[in-house]
């Protein structure tokens, strides 16, 4: 249910969000925290849908400041949302135009929930320093993604200039698949120390740098940035041993190639993660990330001069394309031979018709000295 409240003010809003609860039997008990989402008018749709995916899984308060022009009068239209087009949560959509659109922490304090933690996310161009923002002032924990930004590297560095705790990114939690095939594969013999480690992306990926940084400072090596064409995301990791490379190649789609020495080559499961699930992750936990704040203010400054794909330490995508080509091709070859392989379906038995005909295979054993229960004594 959609309730559309123009030129409203944020007094009316609560007594609507009081009305619907008194009257629907809808409450905020249930609620775990406040989510206010910051973006603009032309950008909410699209966050809310991920934030009412997310609240399935945290139902919340979901509040949505939306600026619109700052031409003309100050004014505010608000909408509330719940029922099936509010997820697991009660949205709040607030429109603020004109002066009203500078001062959005001025429309959220009066339809926060009392005594929830405040989560605030920026799923657009983020702020440089989200804590001095006047939103994220208000928030335990802030959420931006720099992948998002127009100019992500140089959004990044802002982040790490302006990092306090309780500061994350959606950029890291893309990384959350990466970490656990790359440290699984380190679990397995020879457990030779790392030389060191490569990640190619592309240039406008901050989740690549921000990997080669996490790698750089969990395995204590050095750490290199390969560059390759724009819009590829992640391309792979390459970890340099003695005893032979380990190599996580994903040249497209959602499968990677795993090379280790001493094991087969193997593909796993690697999807390119929705907003939906990296925000999910991040509404996870309410207390600072100490391992997303040491990467992005400490390992970041340690990474070598990014590289172009054409150096020799780069990953080779095309190579891994033509190996999971392969490998794909083999599979399906074997599935066919195995389905050709069957036998033709038997005869059908046929059913005896009468007792007479149903023959007892093995000799009678007479069953003696039973106990009361039918059980052999």
């Amino acid at each position: 249910m959609i309730i559309d409240l123009p030129s409203t003010t944020t007094s009316r809003i609560n007594r609507r969000l009081v009305d619907l609860r008194e009257s629907g039997g809808a409450v905020a008990l249930g609620r775990v925290l406040t989510l206010v989402i910051a973006t603009d008018d032309e950008e909410a749709e699209e966050a809310i849908a991920a934030a009412n995916e997310a609240s399935r899984e945290h139902p919340c308060r979901v509040l949505v400041v939306a600026r619109g022009s700052r031409r003309g009068a100050s004014r505010l239209d608000g909408q509330i949302r719940v029922g099936g087009d509010a997820g697991a949560s009660e949205v709040v959509v607030a429109r603020l135009y004109g002066e009203l659109a500078r001062h959005g922490d001025a429309v959220v304090v009066p339809l926060l929930l009392p005594d929830a933690p405040v989560v605030v996310w920026w799923p657009g161009e983020p702020p440089a320093a989200p804590s001095q923002d006047p939103l994220g002032a208000m928030a335990q924990r802030r959420i931006t993604d720099s992948g998002a930004a127009r100019r992500p590297s140089k959004a990044l560095q802002a982040l790490a200039a302006g990092h306090v705790p309780g500061d994350t990114d959606l950029a890291w939690s893309r990384l959350t698949l990466w970490r656990g095939i790359l440290a699984a594969a380190l679990d397995q013999p020879p457990f030779d120390p790392v030389v060191s480690a490569t990640v190619t992306g592309a240039e406008d990926s901050p989740s690549t740098d921000l990997l080669a940084a996490w790698l750089g400072m969990a395995l204590d090596c050095p750490a290199a940035r390969v560059r390759s064409a724009s819009g590829t995301g992640i391309v792979g990791v390459r970890l340099e041993r003695r005893s032979g490379d380990v190599e996580l190649v994903r040249p497209e789609g959602s499968t990677a190639l795993l090379t280790a020495p001493g094991q087969p080559e193997r593909q796993v499961a690697l999807p390119v993660r929705g907003v939906r699930d990296c925000l999910s992750e991040e509404l996870r936990r309410l207390d600072p990330d100490e391992v997303y704040g040491e990467v992005l203010t400490v390992g970041l400054g340690r990474l070598g001069r990014a590289r172009r794909a054409g150096d020799r330490a780069g990953v080779s995508r095309s190579g891994a394309q033509q190996r999971l080509d392969e490998r794909q091709e083999e599979a399906r070859a074997h599935a066919a031979a195995v389905a050709d392989a069957e036998p033709a379906d038997p005869p059908p038995v046929e059913e005896p018709t009468d007792s007479s005909e149903v023959v007892s295979v093995g000799p009678t054993v007479p069953v003696t000295g039973t106990d009361g229960d039918g059980a052999r004594a």
